[in-house]
């Protein structure tokens, strides 16, 4: 199979948008983490390694991690294409990315899977005028093949997070919004989402510092208008979120 080669000149690749955080660029190792958000994990240019708790490390060319599996990554420095959907739909959504996939440890893995329109995003240094509509056609393309859907009253409080200017609503607000006791909404945010509800509200802080450094910001700048207490607080949850310094993927970012 006839693949061009990697580029070694390109920059990592963000977009955050309303329904997705998408992310394209050479990764080496990222130790354990869990995300707040299902995810979607395709080598651009060959496989690369994954572990979940209890495993052996295994040689995948794409895969699906639902929200809140703990797993380390290894790509030895290859680009790695990482895309997370919004849970207002179905967390599962992303499943159908990963063809022929063999479930291990509450994820999909596969020696196949969507790559090419990733790959195409990656390598067009133009990509970022057109980065939101080509994966609001993948997404709906996945959603298409999935029959679940979730709780419009937890996909409500999802949205109403994602507009809220720090993320930082309350569960007792929310749940009064959609007519709901706060430990009911808990409980039905875990069982829809796959995270608890505090897990995914730092995951929406956390995008929308990553979505400020994009736009321009520097890292103390988009911590304090995220909600963040300052850098530091910004950084250690960088790290926890995706197993590696927010300063390895963050600071020569494409624009």
């Amino acid at each position: 199979m006839n693949e061009p080669a990697t580029s070694s000149t390109l920059g990592p690749l963000w977009h955050v948008d309303g329904a997705h955080t998408f992310f394209a660029g050479p990764l080496t190792y990222n130790a354990s983490h869990r995300h707040g958000a299902p995810v979607y994990l395709a080598g651009l240019y060959g496989g690369f390694r994954i572990r979940f708790d209890g495993t052996a490390w295994i040689t995948c060319r794409t895969a699906f991690v639902p929200a809140g599996l703990a797993h380390e990554i290894d790509c030895g420095g290859e680009p790695l294409a990482v895309l997370y959907l919004e849970p207002e739909a179905s967390p599962h959504a992303l499943t159908t990315l990963v063809r022929g996939g063999d479930p291990i440890a509450g994820a999909l893995v596969a020696a196949q899977g969507e790559i090419i329109p990733l790959r195409t995003l990656y390598e067009d240094r133009g990509a970022c005028a057109w980065t939101g509509a080509a994966l609001a056609d993948l997404a709906v393309y996945s959603l298409r093949r999935v029959g679940t859907e979730t709780d419009a009253r937890i996909a409500r409080v999802v949205s109403r997070l994602g507009d809220h200017r720090e993320g930082t609503m309350s569960a007792e607000s929310l749940a009064r919004s959609v007519g709901l006791s706060s430990s009911r909404l808990q409980h039905l945010f875990t069982e829809n989402v796959g995270v608890p509800f505090r897990r995914y509200r730092a995951w929406v802080r956390m995008r929308r510092a990553i979505a400020a450094v994009v736009a321009g910001a520097n890292f103390t700048g988009a911590a304090h208008a995220s909600g963040f207490a300052d850098q530091a607080h910004f950084a250690n949850d960088f790290r926890r979120t995706f197993g590696a310094p927010a300063s390895r993927s963050l600071l020569r970012i494409r624009r």
